[in-house]
């Protein structure tokens, strides 16, 4: 068992957390716990949370509004890398651990703490990502981690917390693990473990079933400068507020739903459920975008590289050397992704009908079939001669 004196504990307010904060005292010694919770944009009112930290048992409980870092410092590369774990999931809720594990670095550095504590279990990835992300910024610092080892149910859980003063949630019987921040929404357990089932309504909260999305499409234009999005519908918005009309604009026309079976990085195949309206659709605009905008052989090994970066940051590799090595590459591929894209939304899908860049490659007098064109077709014989010779060669000998 890894001991502290004073621990400064990330906090949600739910469950798990909350008990944390007099098992840590009562069962691990610690004799102070600092409660940390992040404004990420979920929605809540924070307030009654950092109360409830009180109530529970913590000395401190501080509360930081880290929205605008989220977007900025974590979803804006994650755009401008086409940041999509295993092809699908644009990392909603893996860009905003790493970011909290550096506040809960900071909070503790300010506040004399020798140890951090997180109630991850030991089956999920955030408790891979909180780990690896502290040792990397603060490897003298002790990392506590009592959920992977209390061995408790969830009903065990309850009764603790409840004999410890901290009331039982409304529905002890909730089957969903949700977590929530501006960029989406992850959905997990319960009825959804069986990957045959079909998720409920109930699940969804961001986004509008497709059957219940105006009958009318909509489209939208979203504009990009060095690779991040700066405008939509020709409205130029911080980063903060474009995410959040994204959502509601994308969600409200049903796009923005996975449903996918995914590799945790422990081992375990996973179904998980995730509402991420406005990534998807900046992510989508992005890509098409850079169709226009890199050369051929850029884009080819980008699409490489992208893949590989969303694998480490979804595996808790934020601050690793190779995503590092890897931002500088992908941020060079950026200073050029200038211009604007427009999309149709309709009732689920998103389908792209226009792309402008100002230093895009896309040559209309090369690519035109009519008057204008100014390609020599001459020079292809040349051409395919030369780039055919090693094929016609073997194929000579072997007949």
């Amino acid at each position: 068992m890894v001991r502290a004196h004073r621990v400064v504990l990330a906090y949600s307010g739910g469950v798990d957390t909350s008990v944390c904060i007099p098992y840590l005292r009562q069962e691990w010694g610690v004799e102070e716990v600092i409660a940390f919770a992040a404004d990420l944009g979920q929605g809540d009112e924070l307030e009654p949370i950092r109360q409830k930290a009180l109530r529970a048992g913590a000395s401190q409980a501080l509360v930081e509004d880290l929205v605008a870092p989220l977007v900025t410092e974590f979803a804006l590369p994650a755009i401008r890398a086409n940041g999509l774990y295993q092809g699908r999931y644009p990392l909603s809720t893996a860009l905003a651990r790493p970011l909290i594990a550096r506040r809960l670095v900071k909070v503790a550095r300010t506040l004399g703490a020798d140890g951090v504590a997180h109630g991850c279990t030991g089956k999920g990835n955030d408790q891979v990502r909180f780990d690896l992300a502290i040792a990397a910024l603060a490897p003298d610092l002790a990392i506590l981690t009592p959920a992977r080892e209390w061995g408790m149910s969830r009903e065990d859980t309850i009764a603790y917390g409840e004999r410890h003063g901290i009331p039982a949630p409304v529905s002890k019987s909730s089957p969903y693990s949700i977590d929530l921040n501006l960029l989406g929404r992850s959905i997990e357990a319960g009825p959804l473990e069986d990957p045959w089932r079909e998720p409920p309504a109930d699940v969804y909260d961001l986004t509008r079933g497709p059957e219940a999305a105006p009958d009318e499409a909509v489209v939208v234009e979203i504009g990009f400068a060095q690779g991040n999005p700066v405008s939509l519908n020709g409205q130029a918005l911080d980063p903060v507020a474009l995410i959040r009309q994204a959502n509601v604009l994308a969600g409200s026309h049903g796009y923005g739903r996975i449903d996918m079976i995914e590799d945790r990085v422990v081992g375990i195949k996973s179904r998980e459920i995730y509402e991420t309206p406005g990534m998807l659709l900046l992510i989508r605009a992005h890509q098409e975008l850079e169709s226009v905008c890199l050369a051929a052989d850029v884009m080819a090994i980008k699409r490489q590289l992208e893949q590989r970066w969303a694998e480490l940051v979804y595996q808790g590799l934020w601050f690793g050397p190779l995503k590092q090595a890897l931002d500088g590459f992908l941020d060079t591929t950026q200073k050029d992704v200038n211009g604007r894209v427009r999309l149709r939304l309709y009732k689920g899908s998103c389908t792209v009908i226009g792309r402008e860049a100002s230093h895009g490659l896309y040559a209309m007098d090369l690519a035109t079939y009519g008057r204008e064109d100014q390609f020599d077709h001459r020079a292809a014989a040349g051409f395919i001669y030369v780039w055919g010779l090693a094929n016609r060669v073997w194929a000579s000998r072997h007949p």
